[in-house]
């Protein structure tokens, strides 16, 4: 499974943050991403897969953290999450046992349901969790897309190998 996955979807609002929209009075709306999840991502893309995001809302705070982590596929507005879904697959050449899709709420089932792999974060809605083959231990925008990053790297055998490259070397005669 995990070789195969090549293509990580995430939706924003309830996985890369924990879907609460915080508006302030003239300053419009505020979301919060965790920095465990945009390690994860560099960590994804490091090993030669990647990732987008599709997600129905719109928001600048969401094209500047994709920027800041280098997605280039970002698609916000889709209410139509299966269209946006399919149009990722046109545009990356894509199949569907080649995704993983992360999700949390009824605008995700479809897209989960065609792809390979799909995933609910731990706060997802019960019918989405029902899809899922795999639901994360943690919420979203509270680390979920890190978990998966790490269960899915672990499964092809990764994680490991691309974690030691930020651990310092042995120093001799210590351990």
């Amino acid at each position: 499974m995990s070789k195969s996955i090549q293509l990580l979807v995430l939706d924003v609002d309830g996985v890369l943050t924990d879907g609460r929209l915080l508006m302030v009075e003239n300053a419009g709306l505020i979301k919060a991403f965790h920095v465990l999840d945009g390690g994860a991502i560099r960590l994804w893309r490091e090993s030669g897969r990647d990732v987008a995001i599709l997600t129905a809302r719109r928001s600048p705070a969401v094209a500047q953290r994709a920027n800041e982590l280098g997605i280039e596929h970002v698609l916000q507005g889709f209410d139509d999450k299966l269209s946006g879904y399919e149009r990722l697959c046109r545009e990356l050449g894509a199949s569907d046992e080649s995704i993983c899709y992360v999700g949390d709420d009824f605008l995700d089932l479809r897209p989960m349901q065609r792809c390979g792999y799909p995933v609910a974060v731990a706060s997802a809605a019960p019918e989405v969790k029902r899809v899922a083959a795999y639901v994360t231990g943690r919420s979203g925008g509270a680390g979920a897309v890190r978990e998966v990053v790490q269960h899915l790297l672990s499964r092809a055998g990764q994680w490991n190998d691309l974690v030691d490259k930020y651990r310092l070397a042995p120093i001799a005669g210590k351990g």
